[in-house]
């Protein structure tokens, strides 16, 4: 179907910053010729794909073929995808598994090598990535780049083992990903200068601008979670080459609607130029991790899109090396199931494993916001009856607890506001980094009673409260369904509105759950084994009283 076929329209090329009516002659998968006509009359536009240019696909909770079945449907013809989530779980073999799946889609998906796993040596993951698996994973051609360095303040201090992580990365000449929130003046200098190249954790312009400066490039990210475009989105007019645009983080219901087509949109509307928005959806990403995607120049593999217009960005066709992937909205690729594999070993808990002692003087709270991956860090009286702290839903003082996954042990339980639950738990075995259990809760009987749901499906989501009991399970790593993208999204959906009824008035409240337990992230988290706060990067007691506070 792809040879000798030619496609005629107004031809976007966002690296020269043009756009004029024309022909591209596609033959065995690649663009033959590019050729300018003024005679062409067709109105639709010719626009290499679209990158994310940073994203956990097992952060959609779909196989990596249903995930591409979706996307390309947005007019996504590649992922820049860090599989740092089921490397937390199975380590190298989670990257293997990765690597087969994504072999299944013609979606370009380029692998990258996680870069902290665990994260932190604060908490409990599945399995570890050190040098010498890092330096292992370097020699592999395939995985293009070292996935986003999050302890940077290993890297700032010269951490040895973390400098080792980056020089092999530099002996197989990969590129380095970044990830440095709110990082600033001269320790950013240390981090930039350890040649890490990118960031997708801004959170303020003047930190991106900062970033700039120092010849980062800046990824900007609008997920599920962290929604960060409504701040960063000028820094396409004033630096369209250094700009990428990314998701990150994406939930199946979400996916099912667009993905990076809708942010191409929403840059137009605020009054940036198509080209400026499509080089960095389009090419910028290419260009600098040096992806197998074309950009619609001779010689290319024939990887682009049909717009109708460069306004709404609706996709009329994706194509991958000459092959039709989507058309009118609708994928063309099959439903596919994907094998199962995991790591669980939890036993179901009991109300009782979620009680707090009573201890001296304020709780420490962490504080969730919408929108964001960060927490703040607050305090608040305990409500305290029979000698335990318990939650007090009338003043959004819930309990958060996480629960080891890997081992049979206690979980651990603090304090939490923002999720804003009158009644019920809600839990996830998606918890960043290492994907234990996290849950909120009003109550310690629906703690145990949505953990022990998730238990019961060996990884997945869960909403317990007064006349409902639901799941969604995730039995691939605890992450991911094996099932359709549809029916995820339709449960992932049901999920987020029983969260609501119970009281909950986040936007995703499981995807902001499962940043609760990310301990690289400011302020106050929580790990299977304590309260954490982001900032000493060290341990705190929940009562301010008590005596190692």
């Amino acid at each position: 179907m792809g040879n000798g076929r030619e496609h005629r329209g107004r031809i976007v090329d966002p690296v020269a910053g043009r756009i004029f009516p024309g022909v591209v002659l596609v033959s065995g998968g690649r663009i033959e010729r590019v050729a300018e006509d003024a005679s062409v009359e067709e109105a639709t536009f010719l626009c290499p794909g679209f990158i994310d240019a940073h994203v956990h696909i097992e952060s959609s909770m779909l196989a990596p073929a249903e995930f591409a079945r979706i996307a390309v449907a947005h007019g996504t013809v590649g992922t820049v995808s860090d599989p740092h989530e089921i490397a937390n779980v199975l380590g190298v073999e989670g990257v293997r598994y990765m690597q087969r799946e994504c072999a299944r889609t013609p979606l370009k998906i380029h692998l990258g090598i996680p870069s902290c796993v665990p994260a932190t040596r604060f908490e409990t993951a599945g399995a570890g990535l050190g040098p010498r698996e890092i330096a292992e994973l370097c020699r592999d051609p395939s995985l293009i780049y070292l996935s986003e360095m999050m302890n940077f303040p290993g890297v700032v201090s010269g951490d040895p083992e973390v400098m080792e992580k980056l020089a092999a990365a530099r002996r197989f000449g990969k590129r380095i990903d970044g990830h440095a929130p709110g990082l600033r003046g001269e320790a950013l200098k240390k981090y930039a200068a350890a040649g890490i190249e990118t960031d997708h954790e801004c959170f303020t312009i003047e930190e991106a601008r900062e970033k700039l400066s120092l010849g980062m490039k800046i990824l900007i990210r609008e997920g599920s979670a962290a929604r960060n475009f409504g701040e960063l989105w000028p820094l396409l007019n004033e630096h369209p080459e250094s700009c990428m645009l990314c998701s990150d983080d994406k939930h199946p219901d979400e996916l099912l609607e667009g993905h990076i087509n809708q942010l191409c949109a929403r840059a137009v509307a605020n009054g940036v130029p198509a080209l400026h928005t499509l080089r960095a959806a389009c090419t910028n990403p290419v260009l600098h991790y040096g992806l197998r995607c074309g950009i619609l120049r001779p010689g290319d593999p024939a990887d682009f899109v049909r717009l109708e217009n460069l306004e709404s960005f609706r996709v009329l066709e994706t194509w991958i090396d000459g092959e039709c992937t989507a058309r009118g909205g609708k994928s063309l690729l099959p439903k596919t199931r994907a094998p199962r594999a995991n790591k669980f070993h939890a036993a179901p808990k009991q109300p009782a494993d979620f009680r707090i002692p009573a201890g001296t003087g304020r709780v420490r709270t962490i504080e969730a916001i919408d929108g964001q991956i960060v927490t703040g860090s607050g305090e608040a009286e305990p409500k305290v009856e029979c000698g335990f702290a318990v939650a007090d839903p009338s003043r959004d003082l819930l309990k958060i607890a996480v629960v080891n996954r890997y081992a049979n042990v206690p979980p651990a339980v603090a304090f939490v506001r923002g999720a804003g639950l009158k009644h019920g738990a809600i839990a996830s075995s998606v918890a960043h980094d290492c994907h234990n259990i996290v849950a909120v809760g009003a109550d310690d009987e629906s703690l145990a009673c949505a953990v022990n749901l998730v238990i019961e499906n060996t990884g997945g989501i869960s909403v317990s409260g007064p006349g409902v009991s639901d799941a969604l399970p995730l039995p691939i790593a605890g992450l991911m369904s094996d099932g359709y993208a549809e029916d995820a999204a339709a449960a992932y959906s049901r999920l987020t509105l029983a969260a609501k009824s119970l009281g909950s008035p986040l936007q995703a409240p499981f995807m902001t759950l499962s940043f609760l337990a990310l301990l690289v992230i400011p302020e106050l988290k929580l790990s299977d084994r304590g309260l954490f706060d982001g900032r000493t990067f060290s341990f705190t007691p929940v009562f301010m009283g008590s005596p190692d506070s």
